[in-house]
């Protein structure tokens, strides 16, 4: 497992070189009601899937590509989001990253998660450990949520009709603080290292989350998932709190 980490480790670095690169030269390719797509994704997922390629034979599931076949008859799958956050890197805001898992089947095995504005490295092994350039992290002691933090957000496919946000509001209310980051990788990434306690978001795409939900689990903490199209409900906490 440690290849395999390394491998997604060099890809995200990778890219992240090319990200730094272009962010004074920001192309939009789309941007439609809550959803933005850059030049810079694009260019992100080549990196990151011809190094998967050159070095693994599994499927990649990406963001941008869609589902990759590869010549392995495993049931393993490389899920990339090359850019998380994408809009607040188009504005300039550092909450943003590259995000790489290797699952099987259903089960998360590997997380690197790379905040490449902060120079922080995430990774993680399931059933080994979890890392923030290369020192041990883990999810925080804090048991009682009214003094628990909550990262949430309004993915591109939420609704914001008056029930959902009054649902919203009741799932949040009694925490001590709430957090939308912009990026649901590093909201994940903060759980595991014992920044924040929980990370819960409905209807957020499986390349968003399956890096961060290996990280969480690899740290210590318990994570919740249930995906169909691979969109789905997440819920990732220290244990102690949901």
């Amino acid at each position: 497992m440690i290849n395999l980490l390394n491998i997604a480790k060099t890809a995200a670095l990778e890219a992240a070189d090319l990200l730094r690169k272009s962010k004074n030269n920001i192309i939009i390719n789309k941007s439609e009601g809550k959803d933005i797509k850059l030049q810079s994704d694009l260019d992100s997922e080549n990196i990151v899937i011809k190094i998967l390629r050159d070095n693994s034979d599994f499927d990649i599931l990406s963001e941008e590509h869609g589902y990759l076949k590869g010549e392995s008859n495993s049931n393993l799958k490389w899920i990339i989001d090359p850019l998380d956050g994408s809009l607040n890197f188009s504005r300039n805001l550092p909450l943003c990253c590259i995000s790489i898992a290797l699952w099987e089947d259903n089960n998360p095995l590997i997380g690197v998660i790379f905040d490449f504005n902060a120079n922080l490295l995430y990774s993680g092994i399931v059933g080994e450990g979890a890392w923030c350039n290369d020192m041990s992290i883990n999810v925080s002691n804090i048991n009682k949520k009214s003094n628990s933090i909550i990262c949430t957000g309004f993915p591109v496919y939420s609704s914001f009709d008056d029930k959902s946000i009054s649902s919203f509001i009741s799932e949040v209310q009694d925490f001590k603080k709430v957090r939308l980051l912009g990026s649901a990788a590093l909201s994940l990434a903060f759980v595991a290292n014992g920044s924040v306690e929980v990370y819960k978001e409905n209807k957020i795409a499986i390349w968003d989350v399956a890096a961060g939900l290996a990280i969480v689990k690899a740290s210590g903490g318990k994570i919740y998932f249930h995906f169909e199209n691979n969109i789905g409900d997440v819920c990732a906490d220290n244990s102690k709190i949901i």
